[in-house]
Order: structure tokens, then sequence, then C-alpha cells
């Protein structure tokens, strides 16, 4: 007898089979119940969640020889027929392969005609939204009152390629991803049925490749099954499969967090070398950083991150902050696009190693920002709380804070007053600068911008104390008779020789 793959096998008979479809199996149960059968019903959602299947078993509800019921019997004639595909009065259709006009034609002419046997004639129509828009236009009238012995049932993954004059003519019923927990239940069931002895990681793991999908899960099952000699592991799948497993990946981890960048890279030239693509690498890198941002934002659910949380070594959850998990996260995707045009993508993998290794220096930008205005308040405070000089003592904020010249103040005070507001920045650069001591003088050919620095003098002041340290004396004025001369020429600047005679109290001596 020929192999039969699991998810045929396995196919769901009757709504108590459908698992994970809650509310569709209790809307269409009470709906047959209570005798209300709509002429058409549009079944959307992913791919492999039992759209096809719950089509089937209405058909069978609606054809089952004891009457309409939720609960086909499953040993009739009719439902034996519908469940082996060979009755004549449930016709499957293809919506991907009969798109056009004309074999919707087809069907038009066939419904006219009553069922040969069964109690409805019901079309199952599969990925309806690859039909023509002639094909839908062709089908409205039909659809919208049909003779009173048809039933449409349509299934499409992608709803909103189905039109709207569609959509509003059936019952909807959207069917949701299964959750990891059932579908590893139902593997485990598929296990046992087989006589296969699974490893619960092994069945996480398969469940989590799902992504939602039954067909899937068990596609991969019988896949995984096929080299497993009666015993199914993580560690043969991680071996067979190519991948590159969680304690190689925490290795790498690991040596990351200790900023080790040469045992980092020997760790992945150990993997790669052991047949492991890149970018299956890549990915399995992207899963463990998932995991572990999960794992500190409180998420606990192994259902969710795909591994224990108790895997996780206390190195590398106490190694990176929360923004450094997101950097890293940002790598490793900016990394994946890129590998696919890269000259080699080994080199793509060595730099994101090397990057990652250096993970723990990397600062964000808002924790930077912080840092230096938690600084700024210190040293601002420590001006305002700092004892004053003993009597007679020289002002240490006057004479002695070194030998930043007027140029590099003007310079200062510019790059900060660009912070503030751009716009007192650019009057302020039009201004000819005289600094002397705690006095400073800046004068302007045009009113525009003297105007602008009058209303805000008390912010220059303020630029200038957070410069140079000490209080200061702003003068602002108009220049007389050097409207010709260009801003920032007037700035004094001391000569060298003088700077160091003020510096150390000494005198020239010629």
């Amino acid at each position: 007898m020929s192999f039969e793959v699991t998810a045929n096998r396995r196919r769901p008979q009757t709504f108590k089979d459908l698992k994970g479809q809650e509310f569709v199996v209790s809307t269409l149960t009470n709906a047959l119940k209570a005798g209300r059968v709509a002429h058409a019903y549009l079944f959307s959602g992913p791919r492999g969640v039992g759209k096809t299947s719950a089509a089937r078993i209405l058909a069978k509800a609606l054809n089952c020889e004891q009457g309409v019921t939720p609960e086909p019997c499953g040993t009739c004639t009719s439902c034996k027929e519908i469940s082996q595909g060979t009755a004549i009065d449930v016709i499957e259709i293809d919506g991907a392969s009969n798109t056009s006009v004309n074999d919707v034609r087809v069907i038009r002419e066939e419904v006219l005609f009553a069922p040969g046997k069964a109690r409805y004639k019901v079309y199952i129509i599969d990925e309806v939204h690859m039909l023509s828009n002639s094909a839908f236009n062709a089908l409205l009238k039909t659809i919208e009152e049909p003779p009173p012995y048809v039933v449409f049932i349509f299934a499409t993954t992608e709803l909103q390629r189905v039109p709207a004059t569609i959509r509003s003519r059936c019952q909807q019923y959207h069917f949701r991803l299964i959750s990891p927990e059932v579908i590893a239940s139902l593997l485990r069931e598929a296990a046992s049925e087989m006589q296969v002895e699974v490893e619960e990681e092994a069945l996480s793991w398969i469940a989590k490749e799902a992504d939602g999908s039954l067909r899937d899960a068990y596609t991969l099952f019988d896949q995984v099954v096929s080299f497993s000699e009666g015993r199914l592991s993580y560690a043969l799948i991680q071996e067979k499969l190519g991948l590159v497993g969680f304690e190689r990946l925490q290795a790498v981890v690991e040596a990351c967090a200790r900023e080790e960048v040469k045992g980092a890279l020997d760790l992945v030239h150990e993997i790669l070398m052991s047949g492991v693509s890149v970018e299956q690498c890549v990915v399995d890198l992207a899963e463990y950083f998932r995991a572990l941002t999960l794992v500190e934002a409180g998420i606990e659910r192994e259902s969710i991150l795909g591994v224990a949380p108790s895997r996780f070594s206390k190195s590398v959850r106490t190694a990176f902050s929360p923004a450094q998990l997101e950097r890293a996260m940002e790598l490793i995707l900016e990394t994946y696009r890129n590998i696919r045009y890269s000259l080699n993508q080994r080199y793509d993998l060595e730099l994101l190693v090397s990057r990652l290794a250096h993970l723990r220096r990397w600062v964000s930008s808002e924790d930077l920002v912080s840092r230096l205005e938690r600084l700024r308040a210190g040293l601002v405070g420590g001006a305002v709380q700092a004892s004053p000089p003993p009597e007679g003592a020289p002002d240490s904020r006057e004479e002695g804070a070194g030998p930043r010249s007027p140029g590099e103040i003007r310079e200062a005070v510019l790059a900060r007053a660009r912070a503030h507001s751009p716009t007192l920045q650019a009057a302020l650069s039009q201004g000819q600068w005289r600094i002397q001591g705690r006095r400073v003088e800046i004068l302007f050919s045009s009113k525009a911008p003297l105007a602008l620095c009058e209303e805000q003098v008390d912010v220059i002041k303020r630029l200038f104390e957070e410069v140079a340290g000490r209080g200061v004396e702003c003068v602002l004025g108009r220049m007389r008779g050097q409207e010709d001369r260009s801003p920032g020429e007037d700035v004094q600047i001391e000569e060298p020789v003088e700077q160091v005679r003020r510096i150390f109290k000494g005198e020239i001596v010629k």
C-alpha cells in the first residue's frame, strides 16, 4: 500500500476535528442546527488552516443521508463519496487554473440542472481570488439568486483581491492561524499513530517553523520523520537540516558579550565549516536575539519564544541593554537584506559578528543626549554651589580658566546658539565681536539682526556663561563707518606672548 502523507491522512472529517477554528465551527454548527443554510459562503485566511477541509465538512453536513446536520455520520454513501472526492454533486474547482469567463459560463449552465443523487449541489471554488474580473462579473447574478438546491463555497488566502460585490453576497468566515500549542499537540498524536518517539523540543521547533499552518507542520513532520529511524530529536533535526543550534549560537553571543572578536569569529568559522549556510546563520541569529529581547521584556511563554527562557545564560541576559538588543536586531536584519546582493556573503556575516562583539560599547542617541544633559546639569550645579574664593584671592574663573581664545569662545557660542535657535545663530554670525575679559561687544551693520539679538539678550548672556564659565556684560549696538567689514573680522585675539604673560603673571624682559 502506498504511503499517505500525514496532512491527507489526518484531514478533519467532522467539525469536531477542525482544531483552532472555534468561532467558525460554532457559527456553522448553530446555523445548521437552526436550518439556516446560506446560498454562498466565503472562507478566508492563511494557507493550511482548514478552509478547504471546512468546505468539505459543510458539504457532507448538507448532504448526509441522515438529513442536514452539524454532525455528518461519515458512514453513509454520500459522506464517503464526498470524503473520497467522488461525489458527482460536490464539484471542487481550482480557481487558479479556471480563471476565464468561459469556465464560469459552464458553471452557470450546470446550476440549471438539479443534483443527481445528493440533496444539494455544492460548488467549492478554491483560490477564488484568481478569477478574472470578467469571470467574477459573470458569477454575480448566479451567486445572488442561485437555484434553491445550489450552494457556493469560496476559499481564498487573499480576501482583499475578491471584489466587494462578491463579498457582499456571501457569508464570510475568517480562519485564524493555529497556535503552536495546538499544532504541537496534533503532531504528538500523529507521532503516536506512526509509533515514532519525538522529543518535546523537536515538536516545539516544528510548530514554530510552521508559523500557524497545520498543513506546513505536517509536511515538515513527514520530512524529519523520514530520517528519524523511530526516534526524532532536535539534535538530529539540527544535524540533518543544517541548523546552527541554540548552544552554538549562545556560545557566539557569549563571546560577543565578552567583546572577544577573535573567539566569536572562530566559532562562526566552525559553524560554517559544519555545513550551515551564511543565510541560515543570520536567520538563526535573528531568532536568538528576538527571543532574548522578548525575555528581557518579561515574556516567558515558550510557545512565543520558541525556546525555554531558562536556556539563556545569565551572562547573556545581563550583558546588553534593551536599546542594545534593538540595535543588534537592526544590524542582523540589515545584514540579511544585504547578503542577497553581496560580493561574498561570508564577509557580511563576519562584519556582523564583529559589530555584535562591540555592541556593549554602543550608546543610543537618546542615552547620549541624556548623559550630556546630566553632565551639563552637574557642571552648572557645581558652579552655583561653589564656595566663594577667600578675600583677596584671585578669581580663578576670570584669571586662570585657561588659554581659551576669544575666537574659540565665539565659535562655541555660535554652535550653542544654533542648537537653541538657527535664527539667533544666523543673526549673531553677522555681527563683529570684541571680547575683552567679562565684556562682550557685538556690533551689527543692519537693524534686523540687532533687533533680534536685543530681544534675546538674556539668552545670549546665558550662552556666554555656559561657554566661558563666568558672567559677562553683553553690549549690542550698530557699527559706525564699518559697514563694509565682514562678520567676525573684528574679533580681538590676544597675541600668544601676551597670552602667556597673562596666564603666568610675568613681565616681558627686553
